[in-house]
């Protein structure tokens, strides 16, 4: 079990890191036309891990279920407060009005997020391998994006492609720590494991209707709309058929 907990860290992680670092090998142009229809995809895929993976689980472990969607609901609200801390910021275009130039300040909240990342990976293989399989899947789906972005903002502040490909892939590696911690904490102390699956619900459900959908709303006139609307469909589709 260690070792599918290995893989599907990794996969969640640098896999992301270095999917993301070739898509910025592609013409600007191209990027422009594909990342609104990469983050309509994880719109989707992160509110059906939500709704249908992970808070079922969670409402279903024996809990009350005012205490669950509570949990959840504090969830939400301390991701807005570590947000307005600029620790907690996705970034999907070069002119990001929080991050500007401040690289390390990328480095630093990407490395909070992923580890949070590996919280989630990890307690849900403590529930079962296919929910793990479909919160990698939504981690993977919103992490090419947001490091496609975290890439542009580095190179366009002066950062070499190595120096900002190292400094993803170290951030990137804080998901390990966050996977294995949670795995063997929660196996330990399993009664808090529902109220960990409610903050991890919360942390998909903020990032997709905080970050990603108002990002699409940004440039309305980039990409085709009615594909964006499959595209966050089919992301709730792939979910439901792997949940």
């Amino acid at each position: 079990m260690e070792f599918r907990l290995l893989i599907l860290s990794l996969i969640g992680s640098v896999l992301s890191v270095l999917a993301a670092g070739l898509f910025l090998f592609f013409p600007k142009r191209t990027r422009d036309n594909l990342v609104p229809c990469l983050i309509s995809y994880a719109t989707g895929t992160l509110l059906g891990a939500a709704f249908l993976g992970l808070l079922p689980k969670a409402l279903n472990m024996g809990a009350a279920p005012v205490a669950v969607l509570g949990a959840a609901l504090a969830g939400i609200f301390a991701f807005l407060g570590l947000e307005k801390t600029l620790l907690w910021r996705h970034c999907h275009h070069e002119n990001c009005e929080v991050h500007s130039s401040a690289g390390i300040m990328i480095v630093i909240g990407d490395a909070l997020h992923n580890f949070m990342d590996g919280v989630l990976i990890g307690s849900a293989l403590l529930v079962s391998p296919g929910l793990a399989l479909t919160s990698t899947l939504a981690v993977v789906a919103h992490e090419i994006p947001q490091e496609t972005g975290d890439f542009a903002i580095m190179l366009a502040a002066g950062w070499s492609r190595k120096k900002a490909l190292w400094a993803n892939i170290a951030s990137s590696l804080a998901t390990l720590p966050g996977a294995f911690g949670a795995y063997y904490a929660l196996a330990y102390f399993k009664p808090a494991l529902p109220y960990v699956m409610a903050v991890s619900a919360a942390s998909f459900i903020y990032i997709a209707l905080a970050d990603l959908i108002p990002a699409a709303h940004r440039h309305p006139g980039q990409g085709k709309p009615v594909l964006q609307f499959l595209l966050g469909l089919a992301g709730v589709g792939t979910i439901a058929f792997l949940c």
